[in-house]
């Protein structure tokens, strides 16, 4: 199988996922000097249109995991729009230092039954968007390194291959598990799939930021205040507004970012597969 274009494509609400792909596809396009496009698939009309690949095409493609599968309101359109047509594919998702559970094991699934055929996947813990007490800074430059050298695991594997198509990757999990059940400090299970983003009046200069760059395009852009729309937690408001006006005070979401900050501080290793 002679390859000829390598390309990224990843929902990445506030930036952690942009990075691990596209280290991985660019240490790829070196590995095997192939050209490589970037594609983001995080805001609405990103994620519009369908994207269809071709057997001389490696894609790699890569998600967040939201409690423990891929995000539920993006998940369908991953399974809508992406088509594979005989492509390789390669895995990726990102978890915000507590786990990965079954994210994995749901892309993989979602990409073989779209056309793909997964060569390669892997888990890697980033920065968790709720909070900075967890995975602060990664990826960092030792996880680029290890991002880098499975960069070249898989061109040797790629450079091997001789089925075709090639049996799909194994991977821990259940793409059919039930979503985590978020706890909070208590250890009781909360909900707070109502909470909506508030907005500091005295600090909020209406720029728009947050409603450009939101995944779901629940904002209202004229009045940046107000959240018409379904809201996923997904932080990207927070963390792209300049001036820090955007901020989430529901007690039960702050409840389960405390358990969080609690409980899963201890640094989560990079998971690859082959």
């Amino acid at each position: 199988m002679e390859l000829r274009q390598i390309t990224a494509v990843y929902y990445s609400a506030t930036g952690v996922t942009d990075k691990v792909v596209r280290t991985l596809a660019e240490a790829l396009a070196i590995e095997l000097s192939l050209p490589l496009t970037c594609r983001s698939f995080t805001k609405p009309g990103e994620r519009a249109e369908a994207m269809r690949f071709g057997e001389e095409e490696l894609v790699i493609v890569g998600s967040p995991t939201y409690a423990g599968r891929m995000p539920n309101k993006i998940a369908p359109d991953f399974q809508a729009r992406l088509q594979g047509k005989g492509a390789l594919a390669v895995a990726a998702v990102t978890f915000g230092n507590r786990a990965y559970d079954n994210s994995l094991a749901e892309l993989c699934a979602m990409l073989e039954a779209n056309g793909f055929h997964t060569v390669a996947a892997g888990a890697f813990p980033g920065r968790h968007a709720f909070t900075d007490a967890l995975g602060e800074g990664r990826p960092d430059w030792d996880d680029k390194r290890t991002i880098q050298q499975f960069a070249k695991q898989i061109a040797g594997k790629l450079r091997k291959l001789e089925a075709n198509p090639p049996p799909p990757v194994q991977v821990p999990g259940d793409p059919e598990a039930p979503y985590y059940i978020p706890k909070g400090l208590d250890g009781e299970p909360v909900k707070f799939l109502k909470a909506k983003p508030r907005t500091d009046l005295g600090k909020c200069c209406n720029c728009g930021v947050c409603a450009r760059t939101c995944p779901m395009g629940a904002i209202h852009p004229a009045n940046v205040a107000e959240v018409p729309g379904t809201c996923i937690k997904c932080q990207s408001c927070v963390r792209k507004c300049t001036h820090h006006a955007k901020y989430f005070d529901d007690p039960a979401f702050l409840s389960h970012v405390a358990m969080l900050e609690k409980n899963f501080r201890e640094p989560k290793e990079i998971e690859t597969f082959l």
